[in-house]
């Protein structure tokens, strides 16, 4: 539900209403789901009159790509390191 309510949010800012209006959830259980988008950093909100509106907050984007991104980096390394003691173990045979 929040990697729906994420890319509608990448398409358009838009209302808890708007958002509830095409997802099968109510307009609380979008509210819950942006809350924790929220402090995860995800998506940010402005206030027009009476309404919250929701959008993705580019710079919560980065952070997370960077941290995946240094995973990434992190799992390859193990990988190329683990296939080279391999490599040496045959080699040694």
């Amino acid at each position: 539900m929040r990697r729906q309510i994420v890319d509608l949010l990448s398409a358009e800012a838009s209302s808890v209403a708007e958002l509830a209006k095409k997802l099968p959830v109510t307009r609380p259980a979008v509210s819950q789901h942006l809350r924790v988008l929220k402090d995860a950093g995800l998506v940010s909100h402005r206030i027009t009159g009476t309404r919250h509106i929701y959008y993705i907050d580019l710079e919560g984007i980065a952070r997370l790509r960077s941290y995946l991104d240094r995973l990434w980096e992190t799992a390859l390394n193990g990988f190329k390191l683990s296939a080279e003691e391999d490599a040496d173990v045959e080699g040694n045979q």
